[in-house]
């Protein structure tokens, strides 16, 4: 597969009052055309941040790129103008922002807006911009789309609002989509009607997807690989089925822990994270999760650790994959820690 998207060592700060923020710290991924992958950790550990830089949303000052290199579909991102950055947004990228309710305009109508990136970013003419918009609204699944197309999004309900989103992003048929958080705020049914249309829209158009969240319960059904970011780096990458059955990083094991599990017949408590993430004004010396981790060794505290190979696509930056903490980590892995 080729690659549509490739990310390295990418840093990204945010210059406030009180200091720097390092939002993000050496992030470094690729994509293939038509595929989807998924970032998934806490608040605040740099996932969205990840995701703006690359569509290049973010606001400079206080934001600013550090280091490192975007290059998507073959173009340097960092090297384009504003003007050509718009150009490829919209048309070449699209995102599904996290509240519908506040990205879309609650003074236009919903077929207008639609219509509006259509004939800014497609080259259309308003009769075919009016056209295309109908027929994005019954490719998400909108009901009697031709009346839906004159109504405002206050008018939507909320899983409404969300489709309505996801037509507005794909409506000039992306390379790339982004979905920020797509089911925060839906209920469980509406969450997997998203995700089944997510996939169907997908397979259908060929658009590689990266899936922003929190929440690990809607990754398995549509990503293909899973990076696992913690203060603002990437702990863990690999494979749904590397992640979710063979972890090893002590926190995406507490991640995994800390979701319910329908097949369990035991009735466990679910295992939270004490304790909270570092304060990336000073990130710490050693590796970020030390201070939180019940495995951590005197290395940790003090140096930050490589990559560790588990399989070809599985990595983890783990002091506990080294060849010298062997007998501690075979207690940890096996759970005798």
């Amino acid at each position: 597969m080729s690659k549509l998207l490739e990310v390295k060592d990418l840093e990204v700060s945010f210059d406030t009052y009180a200091g720097e923020v390092k939002a993000v710290r050496g992030v470094s991924f690729d994509l293939n055309k038509g595929e989807a992958i998924a970032i998934v950790g806490e608040s605040g550990c740099g996932k969205s941040v990840t995701a703006q830089s690359i569509m290049r949303l973010i606001p400079s000052p206080p934001g600013r790129v550090k280091n490192g290199t975007i290059i998507f579909n073959d173009v340097d991102i960092l090297a384009l103008n504003e003007r050509q950055m718009q150009a490829v947004r919209g048309s070449d990228m699209g995102m599904i922002f996290q509240d519908p309710m506040t990205s879309l305009n609650p003074t236009m109508t919903v077929g207008r807006q639609i219509q509006e990136v259509l004939m800014k970013h497609g080259g259309v003419t308003k009769k075919q911009a009016e056209v295309r918009s109908l027929e994005m609204l019954q490719l998400v699944g909108i009901p009697n789309p031709a009346m839906r197309l004159k109504q405002y999004p206050h008018e939507y309900s909320g899983g409404m609002r969300q489709r309505a989103m996801i037509a507005m992003a794909l409506a000039c048929g992306p390379k790339l989509l982004f979905a920020d958080e797509p089911t925060t705020a839906l209920d469980v049914t509406i969450q997997a009607q998203i995700i089944d249309l997510m996939k169907e829209l997908q397979k259908k158009l060929d658009t590689a997807i990266i899936l922003i969240t929190h929440d690990l319960g809607v990754v398995a059904d549509l990503a293909e690989r899973v990076i696992v970011m913690y203060a603002g780096k990437i702990v863990e990458y690999g494979s749904v089925n590397d992640i979710y059955y063979n972890p090893k990083h002590p926190y995406t094991m507490g991640l995994l822990k800390s979701v319910p599990r329908l097949d369990s017949h035991n009735k466990e408590e679910l295992m939270p994270i004490d304790g909270t993430p570092p304060d990336l004004f000073s990130p710490p010396k050693g590796c970020a999760f030390a201070a939180r981790c019940d495995y951590a060794m005197k290395v940790c505290h003090y140096c930050d650790p490589d990559y560790f190979a588990i399989n070809s696509g599985h990595k983890a930056a783990c002091w506990l994959l080294h060849e010298y903490a062997s007998g501690v980590k075979e207690n940890v892995l096996r759970g005798v820690i």
